[in-house]
């Protein structure tokens, strides 16, 4: 059974910084490409950040570029997106999500991040 389980979220001041977490199992992590998405009120889910699974690319959204990073570490079958220089539009509930080329895809359920004065 696959799942994937985000950690790390919670509420954080204009400026501060968060890091989430995503524990994977039930599957070959390091086969897998790895993403992070978020959804915040009124809004489409969008595509965060994503991580290949062979050569390490990266790619992120116009918005968080230079202030996002996302990094995995496949000994622990884990992603992380550090998360800096935080913006109230961040604000979102923000899903792991795992991706094959032969069309299987999972999600975690989702954490929420909140960025307040």
């Amino acid at each position: 059974q696959v799942q994937l389980v985000e950690s790390g979220g919670g509420l954080v001041q204009p400026g501060g910084s968060l890091r989430l977490s995503c524990a994977a199992s039930g599957f070959t992590f390091s086969r897998y490409a790895m993403s992070w998405y978020r959804q915040a009120p009124g809004k489409e889910r969008e595509l965060v950040a994503r991580i290949s699974s062979v050569s390490g690319n990266v790619i992120y959204a116009n918005s968080v570029k230079g202030r996002f990073t996302i990094a995995r570490d496949d000994a622990k079958s884990t992603v992380y997106l550090q998360m800096n220089s935080l913006k109230p539009e961040d604000t979102a509930v923000y899903y792991c999500n795992s991706a094959n080329l032969f069309g299987k895809e999972d999600w975690g359920q989702g954490i929420q991040v909140t960025v307040s004065s």
